[in-house]
């Protein structure tokens, strides 16, 4: 089935409100969720409130948050986000970098003290609407990847995002985990009972597998973006370690592979980490504009291997799944739907998705 933008990104909101959420922060939250859903990224769309909810229970997660900026200056700031999700603190932090960099040409804004913070390209595509280059990073919470090499889970999925300005509305948006595929989608397959494409993850003997279980309740781990040696894993395991070095180390959070990881007295401490450059510091911003436009309408204009999928750029996808969704609606697997179903009836809150 599927609902209507409306319904779904109001159903997101009435349970972030249900948990004890302000208004305005569930609001900002919300409209992040809703937007990976819309957008096509399903694995940081509404099936993450279910994490969330554990989390929330585990009292992980405080849902009364209210960041505060520890220490700025007239190119950088650093927020504590009060041990609650990340989205309504990444959205002040990309907004807090945006308006350095507007004045000084580029900026950094670290968080500390935080939780998941959804999609990186919710913010990345904050930057691009301003003009400006964005690069975001992020730890995560839970340990699933193997170093390339190794058969014991030290790290995570560890994302990043990077986008430039180019046609208006089409940015260049690239969004990806340094595994071979997000958590969220071997959740999902999960949540719906169907296994995953080969490999994405490996059992807790380094075994290929392509059951979700493995990961989910059997310790296995996801494989480094590669795959294996043969694919080059290791590359995967250098930008995973380069993401905890500028969230974690620069913010000073816990480190994934400390034993306080996720043991600290409140919340979740994941770190993220943004970054915004103004071209208009190198040269005239409507000539960097077209240089962008020009190389990814080049690119798109390559012969295909197959004539009825024409090459893409990053966030090409994205927007086309935008306006199908739009128009259509966003589908909810009946694995989630129930899910989602039972936390609205546990807390009593309205249930919007029909």
């Amino acid at each position: 089935m599927a609902a209507t933008y409306q319904n779904h990104r109001a159903q997101i909101e009435a349970i972030l409100m249900g948990w004890g959420m302000p208004s305005e922060t569930a609001e900002k939250t919300a409209d992040v969720i809703a937007w990976a859903d819309l957008h096509g990224i399903d694995s940081h769309g509404l099936s993450t409130m279910t994490m969330y909810h554990e989390r929330w229970k585990q009292g992980r997660i405080n849902m009364s948050a209210e960041p505060r900026i520890v220490k700025e200056t007239p190119v950088s700031v650093l927020i504590d986000g009060d041990a609650g999700l990340g989205h309504s603190t990444s959205i002040l932090a990309m907004e807090s970098a945006i308006s350095k960099a507007q004045i000084s040409g580029m900026a950094i804004a670290s968080v500390r003290n935080s939780a998941h913070f959804g999609a990186c390209g919710y913010y990345t595509e904050m930057a691009a609407e301003a003009d400006l280059i964005g690069l975001v990073t992020s730890t995560t919470s839970i340990i699933q990847v193997a170093p390339a090499g190794g058969t014991e889970a030290r790290m995570g999925t560890e994302p990043i995002s990077f986008s430039a300005p180019g046609i208006e509305g089409q940015p260049f948006l690239l969004d990806m985990a340094t595994t071979t595929a997000a958590f969220g989608k071997v959740r999902n397959k999960f949540n719906e009972g169907l296994p995953t494409p080969n490999g994405w993850l490996v059992s807790r003997d380094g075994l290929p597998s392509t059951d979700p279980l493995e990961v989910m309740e059997r310790g296995g781990s996801l494989t480094p973006l590669g795959g294996s040696p043969e694919g080059s894993y290791h590359k995967g395991y250098g930008l995973a370690v380069m993401v905890n070095i500028l969230s974690a180390c620069l913010s000073g959070s816990t480190l994934i592979t400390s034993p306080m990881h996720m043991k600290q007295p409140h919340g979740q401490d994941i770190s993220h980490f943004f970054m915004t450059i103004d071209p208009s510091i190198f040269r005239d911003i409507d000539d960097f504009r077209t240089d962008v436009a020009t190389l990814c309408q080049t690119l798109r204009s390559t012969r295909p291997l197959d004539p009825s999928q024409p090459v893409m750029i990053a966030g090409d996808p994205e927007r086309r799944h935008a306006k199908e969704r739009w128009k259509n609606g966003i589908p909810v697997g009946k694995g989630l739907r129930d899910k989602i179903r039972a936390i609205t009836l546990e807390h009593e809150i309205p249930w919007l998705l029909d």
